[in-house]
């Protein structure tokens, strides 16, 4: 009898995993994916290549920029190492402008609506430091806390950004007045 349950505890789970290890079956890391793809135009085939190996399409997707803040991105994903082809990188920055271009308007209203406590150092720092490599269009969808701003600007120092200490605390206070949470409840 013990040695009958034995062979029970060894046979059993051994012809289990080899029903399961003989089963053909099919691997498919983008199945339900298809709603997540980008859309399909020239160029789509680049990004797809190009920017889909570090960054996931809803990412591309929720970017809405000029042209000019395309290109922007693209320069900078090359200095950060992408292996952008000379000969596709206006193929696609005019595939990431047609497809994800910016939210007219949104950064205007934003900014035209400025609170009191809004310092002008902050907005001069966010002018001459940010938008030199970012949009006001991107900042204006990141609706962070002033928490989440600080870590950003942390981040972004850590990064290369070149903001001094003396100006951290305006800039902080600009981007959580105008692009914060409590700035879209208005």
């Amino acid at each position: 009898m013990r040695h009958n349950l034995l062979k029970l505890f060894i046979v059993v789970p051994a012809v289990i995993f080899m029903i399961i290890a003989a089963t053909p079956y099919s691997l498919d890391l983008n199945a339900g994916a298809a709603g997540q793809d980008l859309p399909e135009g020239p160029g789509a085939d680049i990004a797809r290549n190009q920017c889909t190996t570090c960054h996931e399409a809803d990412l591309i997707r929720s970017q809405r920029l000029s042209r000019q803040g395309w290109t922007r991105e693209v320069d900078k994903m090359i200095r950060w190492g992408a292996a952008v082809p000379d000969a596709d990188k206006e193929k696609l920055i005019d595939y990431l402008a047609a497809n994800f271009p910016a939210r007219h308007g949104a950064a205007t209203s934003q900014t035209g609506s400025s609170p009191k406590t809004l310092t002008d150092r902050g907005k001069a720092v966010f002018e001459t430091r940010c938008t030199t490599c970012h949009e006001a269009d991107l900042t204006v969808q990141q609706r962070m806390s002033r928490q989440g701003w600080t870590r950003e600007v942390e981040k972004m120092i850590r990064w290369g950004a070149t903001v001094p200490e003396a100006d951290k605390a305006p800039l902080v206070d600009y981007l959580s007045a105008n692009f914060g949470l409590r700035s879209l409840k208005k």
